[in-house]
């Protein structure tokens, strides 16, 4: 005899419970919701190997830069060394691109210096000034032949007087303090050289000097002279009112004592094979990554198809003829490539280029306006992968988009399955109770039957 059918008479309704819902749910969330798991571990691996060639394509981007024909900077093939001599200048240049090779000979027979004058001193800042303090009183101060300052000196303190003086373009005025409770208000050209020379005068409203003044007038009170520079430059006489020149291009001479110096600039060509081999080595190192990924069954890369292209055009660049005539490249001075894809140096054939042929390794690697060199060219391309709709921007923009649909993706799987099993529950929730109204009924049924057959 039978146990029972469906179930019944078995306890049946229990294996209808949330324990076998989530199993079921589990086994089909493999299928469905895990595999964008798995698909989101592989952008992970792509993105991490996409920033590691970006970054390789910016450490050659960096090499090249050293090349390139409209660097702001001096490029490798414009290195200079200087060296210089005496006291009485100093040199500097903001950039070296430019600076002509040779010897400069400074001669300073005078320094330029600006106009300094000291009041008679006085006890107290902040009080009213004890003379000037009549209707009209005033303290005019002219720099050079241009302008000419007024300042009304009644009901003044010395400190709003200072204040006043040192708003105005060309004028700076302090107090200071030059002893115990004892002050001067100091007035100085802001500028050295004659040309900032400063007249001071204190008068009344009819113009007549005042007897008591603040002390400008008296000729110990003029501290420091205001004077040009004078200097003899490569035999050139110099009379100017600022103890700085620009000498040629880039470089300047600041005087700061009375003297001879000298500055003396060579051509210095000892980057440029360190730099061209530093191009190689980051291409090489670029190759090296690229093919990883391009040849290997297991590179999470997806778009191959854009990093080719990408090498592509570097190797263009790099393989290129250049030259006013196009008649150059780098395989003509020792340089080659092996087997692998690898640029091969030959520091000795190389070196005698550099000595033997230095303009045309600087037409290849640097150019002209009307042709550029690899560094020019390279440098741009470089540039561009990064830029608006750069082959390298492109490729994240894409990345982005597709993590997004991915995302999006799993969470519609992951919806519908909780939906699906959301309604299981519920049905196996009315199936545990259909049964179990079955088995009550059937266990009365049973009753009956074995009472029967154990009466019979």
């Amino acid at each position: 005899m039978a146990e029972g059918i469906l179930g019944l008479g078995s306890s049946g309704s229990g294996g209808l419970n949330q324990e076998l819902i989530d199993k079921l749910k589990a086994a089909e969330a493999k299928g469905k919701v895990d595999i964008y798991d798995t698909k989101l571990e592989d952008w992970d691996k792509e993105l991490e190997k996409i920033d590691a060639i970006n970054l390789k394509i910016n450490e050659l981007l960096t090499a090249v830069d050293k090349f390139d024909l409209y660097r702001s900077s001096a490029n490798a093939f414009e290195q200079v060394t200087a060296s210089s001599t005496g006291t009485s200048a100093v040199f500097d240049a903001i950039d070296i691109a430019g600076l002509n090779p040779g010897t400069t000979n400074v001669t300073v027979s005078q320094l330029a210096q600006k106009d300094v004058f000291q009041s008679s001193t006085f006890s107290n800042a902040n009080t009213t000034m004890t003379v000037g303090q009549n209707d009209g009183d005033k303290l005019s101060v002219q720099i050079g032949t241009g302008d000419k300052f007024d300042f009304l000196t009644k009901d003044k303190t010395y400190q709003e007087l200072a204040d006043e003086i040192n708003a105005k373009e060309g004028l700076t005025a302090s107090i200071e303090e030059v002893g115990t409770d004892t002050y001067r208000l100091v007035i100085k050209s802001t500028e050295s050289g004659l040309d900032n020379a400063l007249t001071i005068t204190q008068t009344d409203s009819s113009d007549e000097d005042l007897a008591d003044n603040l002390g400008y007038s008296d000729s110990a009170n003029h501290t420091l002279t205001a004077q040009n520079l004078n200097a003899k430059i490569d035999g050139v006489d110099y009379d100017v009112s600022s103890n700085t020149i620009k000498i040629q291009g880039n470089l300047t001479m600041t005087a700061v004592e009375i003297g001879d110096s000298s500055i003396s600039i060579q051509e210095d060509n000892s980057s440029i094979l360190p730099s061209i081999k530093d191009i190689t080595d980051k291409y090489n190192e670029l190759v090296v990554m690229v093919d990883e990924e391009l040849y290997s069954a297991d590179s999470p890369i997806s778009d191959t198809g854009t990093l080719k292209l990408i090498m592509g055009s570097i190797k263009d660049s790099l393989f290129g003829s250049y030259g006013v005539n196009g008649d150059l490249n780098m395989f003509n001075y020792g340089m080659s490539v092996d087997k692998s894809g690898l640029i091969v140096i030959d520091d000795e054939q190389l070196g005698k280029a550099l000595t033997n042929n230095p303009d045309d390794l600087k037409e290849i690697f640097i150019g002209v306006a009307e042709r550029p060199g690899i560094g020019t060219y390279l440098k741009e391309y470089l540039d561009d992968l990064d830029g608006y709709d750069g082959l390298m921007t492109k490729y994240g923009e894409n990345m982005t988009n597709k993590k997004s649909e991915l995302e999006e993706e799993k969470k519609v799987a992951q919806e519908t399955l909780d939906e699906k099993y959301s309604q299981m529950a519920l049905q196996f929730a009315s199936y545990t109770a259909m049964i179990t109204q079955m088995e009550t009924a059937f266990g009365g049924m049973k009753m009956m039957i074995d009472q029967s057959t154990a009466s019979g």
